[in-house]
């Protein structure tokens, strides 16, 4: 019913939020901020490359710019910087679609006939999933009558003009996202299993081998104790260049200064309040004073549930027009003129319970096991056990470690009707003499909270805690001091070294389109700037960026290029490499040839090497003990014959000593049909037609270059 409901509110235009979940689909700060000097001229003016077409900034901005207006125009708010990163990426994958898969989707013949997209839209057979998600509840019912409103809606032309657009430029994503399902489709179609691989399916899960082996493990040996050098790093790199691909990333040291209210603060915001408090207690019409002073607004007129305990418990000895508070909920401090109390329609209880689970479609033996498990339980509480704790020992769902407690709510149907019928049927407090029947189970049901329908009149005054200007002001001289005083990454570092207040992190390995450093979010003005081809490796950042209630000072660590990748960039992994490596030529020059009994041989080693044994274990998923699935280990042991015994070997993750005790061959059969269904499975769920599209994207030298500009 989303659509419906938008259309009622905003003349239908809503259905710009289902053409953006849409391109969305098909893929998987403010669009004219960023370094502004940089954007008109020369090639700064190139958002990037498609299949050799040039997109240009204003080509670019224009597309963004009109995403954003119907995403604006269908939500009602202006789009954040979140929104507008995932529409800049719409736009971005819809260019790349018309630039490069367009093309093979003719090459194809692949199309969406106008009868199709009818079917698409409004056909009860193949009504595509999306559409019909548009015009179902919450508990994924379709409203058909809605449905047919809204196409009538469309077919006589009687939907307003902006609408209208947007219901176009709705059809046309559906036909690309269309046309995409048929390409996948197509390329999944091709992919064949062979007789041959089904059979070595088949033997892979069903022969079977016993073993008995030597193991050390790499990690037995402490990573301190095994040095390497930067010369090995490099070495290593060079002669496995193929199995590394270059990326592009930035590695960010920072110190953030947190913007947070002092004790200065706090007291002129109790000035404040308490000023406040006179002119709410004086007001003539204190809701309309409420409302002219509080930062946010609430109802004059509120049910219990809408109450914080403390406040509850003012009100149980407030005299009608009697100001109570200030009440604190996080930086939120509120006051309140109590006006008296007038008649809900609903009724409000809070009350407390204990679930044994038993969903509906379980077997009654399970069902009768919790009932049981439940009558012993209220026994005990009726006996004196405490309710809270039986909770916390017995409960199924999530209230149990609260002992139980459900808050407050109302008979509005937020409960399933069995249990509100029991609780509301209930006067007073205390425990419900009987068990509570629902679909999820049995319930011991204890009301800490009768049942009432007052609704009670408060003008309520909310204030929030914010930094003064002179503590930001502050903050800020104190970053901007820091940022003054230093002239590269290595001064930076001394100078958080030597005051104890500040802390230095590191972020890692950015990448171009990161919208977050570690916890801080939009951040995107920060990785802009270590992204500029202005910015060096060992630059500190030429201003102090503001993000929300942060302010950062950063510095460029560490930089890597896709089109020039270097050992650097890999250096943690190829250290991981290399070091086992090294581990693993220390082992074997400790273990010598190997020979004699395997606990001999563990009691000459010392610590860290394990005897163990495989039993019937099988080459698809064999697990090798302490060593899992260790693919070299696994075949050592499968490949020699029985009772033949290897040399010491590397592994994977350490040194092995093979001994195949015992090798029992799959039993001959004469269909693989089941095996080759098997592998079809592992290798289908859409990865042929996904590596197909990549290889078209790698054909199209695609060119992004977005991060440095937005």
């Amino acid at each position: 019913m989303a659509i419906v409901n938008k259309i009622r509110e905003r003349s239908g235009i809503a259905v710009a939020v289902i053409a953006i979940a849409l391109l969305l689909f098909i893929v998987g700060g403010d669009i004219f901020s960023g370094r502004n000097s940089s954007l008109f001229g020369g090639n700064d003016n190139k958002v990037g490359e498609i299949a050799g077409k040039s997109i240009d900034y204003q080509q670019f901005a224009g597309l963004v710019e009109d995403q954003k207006q119907q995403y604006e125009m269908s939500t009602g708010r202006a789009a954040n910087e979140l929104e507008l990163a995932q529409i800049r990426d719409q736009v971005w994958e819809k260019l790349i679609f018309e630039n490069v898969y367009q093309e093979e989707f003719e090459k194809l013949g692949l199309s969406v006939t106008p009868d199709e997209l009818r079917e698409l839209i409004q056909g009860s057979r193949n009504m595509h999933p999306y559409v019909r998600q548009q015009f179902s509840d919450e508990n994924g019912n379709f409203n058909k009558a809605s449905h047919d409103q809204f196409i009538n809606s469309a077919a006589n032309n009687s939907m307003p003009e902006a609408q209208k657009a947007v219901w176009e430029n709705f059809k046309k994503e559906l036909i690309l996202l269309r046309l995409r399902e048929k390409y996948g489709k197509l390329v999944n179609a091709t992919t064949y299993v062979t007789a041959l691989e089904a059979k070595n399916e088949y033997l892979a899960q069903n022969e079977k081998a016993s073993g008995k082996y030597l193991y050390v493990p790499f990690y037995s040996i402490q990573d301190t104790t095994v040095k390497v050098t930067d010369s090995q790093i490099s070495d290593y790199y060079s002669s496995h260049k193929d199995e590394f691909n270059g990326y592009d990333s930035r590695s960010i040291e920072y110190v953030a200064f947190q913007v947070v209210p002092t004790k200065e603060d706090s007291a002129a915001l109790n000035d404040d309040i308490r000023q406040l408090a006179k002119g709410l207690a004086a007001a003539p019409d204190p809701q309309a004073y409420a409302n002219q002073n509080s930062d946010i607004r609430s109802p004059y007129l509120k049910s219990r549930n809408e109450l914080s305990d403390a406040v509850k418990e003012s009100l149980a000895t407030a005299i009608q027009g009697s100001i109570i508070g200030p009440f604190k909920e996080g930086n939120v401090y509120t006051i309140h003129k109590y006006d008296g109390v007038a008649t809900d329609s609903l009724y409000t209880v809070r009350a407390s319970h204990i679930l044994f689970s038993a969903p509906k479609e379980a077997p009654d033996s399970v069902r009768t096991q919790a009932k049981n498990r439940a009558l012993e339980v209220l026994k005990q509480i009726r006996e004196g056990a405490d309710f809270e704790t039986m909770a916390r020992q017995n409960g199924q769902d999530g209230t149990a470690q609260s002992g139980g407690d459900l808050g407050s709510f109302q008979n509005n149907g937020s409960m399933v009707k069995p249990f509100e019928t029991a609780i509301f049927g209930f006067s007073g407090t205390g425990l419900l003499p009987n068990l509570v029947e629902t679909d999820f189970g049995y319930h011991i049901v204890k009301v800490t909270e009768p049942k009432s329908n007052q609704k009670y009149k408060l003008a309520t005054v909310s204030k929030e805690l914010h930094v003064g200007e002179a503590t930001s002001n502050e903050i800020y001289q104190n970053a901007e001091n820091l940022r003054t005083s230093v002239k590269d990454i290595k001064s930076f570092n001394e100078a958080v070294k030597k005051d104890n207040s500040l802390v230095l992190l590191t972020a890692e390995r950015v990448a171009p389109q990161a919208t977050a450093i570690n916890t801080i979010q939009n951040a995107r003005e920060i990785v802009r700037w270590a992204f500029d081809r202005n910015t060096d490796v060992g630059e500190v950042s030429d201003r102090v960026f503001m993000i929300g209630d942060t302010y950062v000072i950063a510095a460029v660590k560490a930089a890597s290029d896709k089109d020039k990748p270097k050992a650097e960039d890999f250096k943690d992994l190829i250290t991981y490499r290399v070091r086992n490596d090294l581990k693993g030529e220390k082992i074997l020059a400790k273990l010598g040839d190997g020979k004699g009994e395997f606990e001999q041989v563990s009691a000459k080693y010392g610590a860290g090497a394990l005897v163990e044994e495989a039993d019937e274990i099988n080459f698809f998923s064999g697990m090798l003990n302490s060593a899992g699935i260790d693919p070299v280990g696994l075949g050592v042991l499968f490949g020699q014959k029985a009772g033949k015994r290897s040399k010491p070997f590397k592994g994977e993750t350490g040194v092995f000593i093979m001994e195949t005790k015992a090798k029992t061959a799959a039993p001959q059969i004469a269909d693989y049909s089941l095996y080759k269904e098997q592998v079809m499975l592992r290798l289908g769920n859409g990865q042929p037609g996904y590596m197909a599209e990549q290889l078209i994207r790698e054909k199209a030298d695609i060119v992004d270059n977005r991060s440095k500009i937005f």
